[in-house]
C-alpha cells in the first residue's frame, strides 16, 4: 500500500501540483549534485592517504570496531558483498587490512586491521575539521543537516521496504 507521508514547509502534506519537474528544484539532485562536491574535496584530502572514499568509509567503520564481519561492514557503509570484496581486497594487498575466514564459520570472512590500518587513523584525524572548513557552516548546523539527513535516509528506506 502507498503512502504519501511528503509534506510542505508548513508540516502538511504536499501535493503532487506543489512539486516542480524543474532539475534545480529537486531533493534528489540538490543531494546528488552535493554529493558531488563532497567527492571532489574527499579526493584531495584522501589522495595523501591512498584512499578512495568507499575506502576511507570502511577504515572509518574498522577504527570504531576492529575484527569485523564482511556483513558488518557491508550494512554499515550500504555496500553490497560483490562491491565490497573488491574494495576489502585493494585495502588488503595495500597492508591497511587483513582478511581470514572465520574460524567458527569459515562463510564469514573477517577483517581486520594491521598495524598500518592502524597508524592511518592519525593520519586521518584532521578530515573532519577540513569538511567542516569546507562546509562553511557553524558546527550546530552541520550536525543538525546530518541529523535531518539521517533521519530522511531511514524515511526512504523504510518506504522501500514497504
Amino acid at each position: 500500500m502507498a503512502r504519501n507521508t511528503s509534506r510542505s514547509a508548513a508540516g502538511k502534506p504536499a501535493s503532487a501540483a506543489s512539486f516542480s519537474q524543474q532539475l534545480d528544484q529537486q531533493l534528489c539532485f540538490a543531494l546528488y549534485s552535493t554529493m558531488l562536491g563532497f567527492n571532489k574535496v574527499y579526493r584531495d584530502l584522501l589522495k595523501d592517504l591512498g584512499l578512495t572514499y568507499p575506502q576511507y568509509l570502511v577504515m572509518m567503520v574498522l577504527w570504531e570496531r576492529d575484527d569485523l564481519t564482511v556483513g558488518d561492514i557491508s550494512e554499515r557503509v550500504f555496500l553490497d558483498s560483490p562491491t565490497l570484496t573488491p574494495l576489502l581486497k585493494r585495502l588488503q594487498s595495500s597492508g591497511l587490512v587483513d582478511r581470514t575466514r572465520s574460524a567458527v564459520d569459515e562463510r564469514q570472512v573477517l577483517v581486520t586491521l594491521t598495524d598500518a590500518g592502524r597508524a592511518l587513523r592519525s593520519r586521518a584525524s584532521h578530515l573532519p575539521q577540513c569538511i567542516a572548513t569546507a562546509a562553511d557552516m557553524p558546527v550546530a548546523e552541520i550536525l543538525d543537516l546530518r541529523d535531518r539527513l539521517l533521519a530522511l535516509r531511514g524515511r526512504m528506506f523504510d518506504h522501500a521496504a514497504a
